[in-house]
């Protein structure tokens, strides 16, 4: 029966596209690149999403995140991108969590509940949390490298951690990951060299904040605020659906 799914399933089969609607995903970061992801998977047929940030839209968030209008500016991101995932797919499941993942926090998640981990979020702790909790779980996880000061989005890879290179965070995240014994983690990072942003007081968020009334994490907190662009931050975000998708997919290991 056609359905909107149709053009997907004539690539996956309806055998991979009953896979995906059983598939429980959680997203720990919906900005730049979580938004994109999880866009990509529930136009694809994924039904059943865990959310997990305490951010609100911001002024600033325009130029790359999905959710992002004039309309959704204050509102928390999780609560926008519920209500678009529901607009593309009513009979999908969204679960809530309105908090920064920290490990102070860790306990409060069963990562036994998901059959996939995406990481997006900006802090190596909460990176290194995620993924080790996943990992001792036995559960597939993916993380998103640095995607901020780039402007070359063909410059993206999909590797092993250990393979890795020039990516600065993938860099910290290597050492630390190594630290932790974990062998390996399947990331998506760019091989394009950073560019400084312009060091422009007159358009900088240390000076002009603009984070909405309420917000717990200001720009200001934030020891270097990246330059971003439409087109790389998105990209990230398509490229780690993708993998998820298939892997869920085709059952991919």
């Amino acid at each position: 029966m056609l359905n909107q799914f149709s053009r997907t399933q004539l690539l996956f089969g309806a055998e991979g596209m009953e896979r995906l609607k059983q598939k429980k995903v959680a997203v720990f970061g919906i900005g730049g690149v979580g938004g994109y992801a999880v866009e990509a998977m529930v136009r694809s047929g994924i039904e059943d999403f865990v959310l997990v940030d305490d951010d609100k839209v911001c002024l600033t968030n325009l130029n790359r995140q999905i959710i992002a209008t004039r309309k959704t500016i204050g509102k928390y991101k999780t609560d926008v991108m519920r209500d678009r995932i529901l607009e593309i797919n009513p009979n999908a499941k969204v679960e809530l969590r309105q908090c920064f993942f920290l490990p102070e926090n860790a306990d409060e998640f069963d990562f036994s509940e998901y059959d996939y981990v995406i990481d997006a979020v900006d802090t190596v702790t909460a990176k290194l949390e995620i993924i080790m909790r996943a990992k001792e779980a036995g559960v597939p996880v993916i993380s998103s490298m640095g995607a901020g000061n780039k402007l070359d989005p063909t410059k993206f890879q999909v590797a092993d951690i250990y393979k890795t290179t020039m990516c600065p965070l993938a860099k910290v995240m290597r050492r630390e990951c190594k630290k932790r014994g974990i062998k390996k983690l399947k990331v998506v990072y760019s091989t394009e060299p950073v560019t400084r942003p312009l060091d422009d007081m007159s358009i900088s968020c240390r000076t002009h904040c603009v984070c909405p009334p309420g917000a717990k994490h200001k720009c200001t907190e934030r020891r270097d605020i990246p330059g971003s662009t439409a087109f790389v931050p998105s990209v990230a975000g398509l490229i780690v659906a993708g993998e998820v998708i298939k892997d869920l997919a085709f059952e991919r290991k």
